[in-house]
């Protein structure tokens, strides 16, 4: 099979042209023609020359992988997608179209983007985390997840939020990203692009001296490291503190606030005293709290908290001076929450077979 052609970046891409004896401008052409149009076939770069069609045709490709399955809120605003990589595998992605009545998302469309086959970090509250890990995926089927609906309509932003820990497959997500925020790429905002980690500090790190100024997102969950472990069980190694000091590099490096995540599971991470708790332990650095309601997944025995249970612990953040919001909920009626929509497609193919 041959390699595909965005698991390049710019540089790489340059420097290939360079060494076939063309000129460098022909990265700029193939890039604009493979990421801002989308095209799946070197054949329809109709600028090229057709000597340097064939060539890269023999060399490289640009297939895009097929829709397995896909499943749209009644309202047409979020649409799930999962796409198929060959030998068994698949990955979600979804796209999120906000409310053009709401001043501050005027004509904004959110892509989820998935990193890895499975994840391998083990949150009891997460479908993926339940499937196990199978494999990393390549900067060209991150990309192929935001292309999957800007051929067919537009992103302005990109979290990386779905299936996988983007930090533990760090080189092939800042290598989607550059190509998302490039000239001659997607041409995206850096700041319309998060970020999400479980907390890897190396990974934080890592990110942090790259200068780029994507947003970051912290998966906290528990206001204590006993509790975290609990619900996090590759978390041993880290403490809440070192998280806590880990985004305070990163915003002193990027000058860009930080979010907490908190998935609010009823009975567990979800009373007063432990939102007064959480409080105390990032009060006093640029962040934010994102609190999630849970969204349920087969089989973990978890439940969603009432609605006044998420009112009480968003007003005690509030009152101790953090910065919290509750998640705008999207898809919970297409199982928009990560890994579902391929749970579902894997039983659906096992009966089949049956």
């Amino acid at each position: 099979m041959p390699r595909h052609l965005l698991d390049l970046g710019p540089d790489d891409l340059s420097a290939l042209f360079v060494a076939w004896g063309e000129p460098r401008y022909r990265a700029s052409q193939v890039a604009r023609w493979a990421l801002k149009r989308g095209v799946t076939t070197f054949d329809a770069m109709t600028d090229l020359p057709a000597a340097l069609r064939v060539r890269l045709n023999e060399e490289f490709t640009l297939a895009a992988p097929p829709l397995l399955t896909s499943t749209v809120t009644d309202d047409g605003a979020t649409t799930k997608a999962l796409l198929g990589l060959g030998n068994g595998d698949s990955v979600e992605t979804v796209r999120m179209a906000y409310d053009s009545e709401d001043p501050e998302a005027f004509g904004r469309a959110t892509v989820c983007v998935s990193t890895q086959v499975g994840c391998a970090m083990g949150c009891v509250f997460c479908a993926t985390g339940q499937q196990g890990f199978t494999r990393n995926l390549t900067p060209a089927e991150i990309l192929a997840q935001v292309l999957h609906f800007t051929r067919e309509g537009r992103a302005t932003n990109v979290v990386f939020m779905g299936m996988g820990e983007p930090l533990a497959n760090t080189s092939a997500t800042l290598a989607a990203v550059r190509w998302m925020i490039h000239a001659d790429g997607l041409d995206l905002r850096a700041r319309g692009i998060t970020i999400s980690t479980v907390g890897l500090r190396t990974g934080i790190h890592r990110l942090a001296a790259e200068g780029l100024q994507v947003g970051l997102t912290i998966s906290l969950h528990a206001p204590d490291d006993d509790l975290r472990r609990r619900l996090i069980p590759t978390a041993g190694g880290t403490t809440i503190d070192e998280l806590v000091a880990a985004a305070r590099e990163y915003i002193e490096a990027t000058g860009r606030r930080v979010t907490f995540a908190y998935a609010l599971l009823d009975g567990v991470n979800d009373s007063e005293e432990q939102a007064r708790l959480l409080a105390s332990r990032i009060r006093g650095i640029q962040a934010h709290v994102n609190l999630i309601p849970y969204n349920p997944t087969a089989g973990t025995g978890l439940r969603r908290p009432s609605r006044d249970r998420v009112r009480a612990f968003h007003r005690v953040l509030q009152a101790e001076g953090i910065n919290a919001t509750v998640r705008v909920e999207r898809g919970v009626e297409i199982a928009a929450a990560c890994g579902q929509l391929r749970t579902d497609y894997v039983q659906r193919q096992s009966l089949t077979l049956v």
